[in-house]
């Protein structure tokens, strides 16, 4: 993927990794040998290798007529998160290169949103400079759901849960940061959608232009089995009971329309349609 139009929007794709990532039995609690049995063969190999998700890191970059929007920043070098797994405690530069790849420059970003503040989600919010957190985008505004941010706040609070100390309270420090709410307009064409669950302050990305639809899902919806069992939640879902109604609403939303749905974590290429399937959905990716 390097740019399609949607209108007169342009979206584009930085992956900061892709690889196995956790085995599908922690991820989902409620995963069964019996369950996952009947879909093994379209799982394998492509979003299941050995009973070990295959989980693209990536973000969106959405170009407006008006302003850059980078969608989630993946992981970041230097985060020191220990639940997360230790090969992303990484000091490369490969995913600034991405926008190379993709003929922009990290400075041409205006609007810096993340679905959430995990740290694969606003890790490249912040650079380690000399010993001290930085804005990687100097020239954006950081967007942040005020519910999330006083989420995340408590967490590194109560827990010493590092995110808000290494990714947000840096940007508010700056200057850069704006909080604002969980259906905020960004643009004409970029809003939040509010989608709670995987945190309280969790928001979908909507895009619209000349009549057609993309949104962006963050992590309410992490691997296509979901679709077809909605109700399987992550283990580090903040509340389970609500993800899997907000999982349910968007999967019912979407389901049967033109609108192309773009996920975090979805095996490459990531993107497609929802399609109902017996009692249950299924993606249809679409090859970008």
């Amino acid at each position: 993927m390097s740019w399609f139009k949607a209108g007169n929007v342009e979206i584009g794709r930085i992956v900061e990794s892709n690889g196995p990532f956790m085995s599908i039995y922690d991820f989902f609690p409620d995963a069964t040998a019996e369950a996952l049995a009947p879909h093994r063969e379209w799982l394998e190999p492509g979003a299941l290798a050995n009973d070990m998700l295959i989980m693209p890191i990536q973000s969106y970059v959405v170009r407006t007529p008006r302003m850059m929007v980078l969608v989630d920043s993946c992981v970041g070098n230097h985060k020191s998160v220990k639940w997360f797994p230790a090969w992303h405690q990484k000091t490369d530069d490969d995913y600034l290169r991405g926008f190379t790849k993709l003929g922009i420059h990290p400075d041409e970003i205006d609007v810096v949103l993340c679905t959430h503040l995990h740290v694969d989600h606003s890790g490249w919010n912040t650079r380690l400079v000399d010993g001290k957190w930085v804005p990687t985008f100097k020239n954006a505004r950081y967007m942040l759901s005020r519910t999330e941010c006083e989420h995340a706040e408590r967490l590194w609070r109560e827990y010493k849960d590092p995110t808000y100390a290494e990714n947000v309270q840096p940007i508010l420090e700056a200057g850069l940061g704006v909080l604002v709410a969980d259906d905020h307009e960004v643009d004409e064409s970029v809003w939040l959608e509010p989608t709670p669950g995987h945190t309280p302050g969790h928001c979908a990305v909507h895009v619209a232009s000349q009549g057609q639809d993309v949104v962006i899902t963050g992590d309410l919806i992490h691997s296509p089995i979901q679709c077809r069992f909605p109700n399987w939640n992550f283990k580090f879902d903040a509340d389970k009971a609500q993800a899997g109604r907000t999982r349910n609403d968007f999967l019912t939303r979407y389901a049967d329309c033109d609108t192309r749905v773009l996920t975090a974590h979805f095996p490459l290429p990531s993107g497609g349609h929802v399609r109902s399937v017996d009692d249950a959905f299924h993606f249809h990716y679409i090859d970008d």
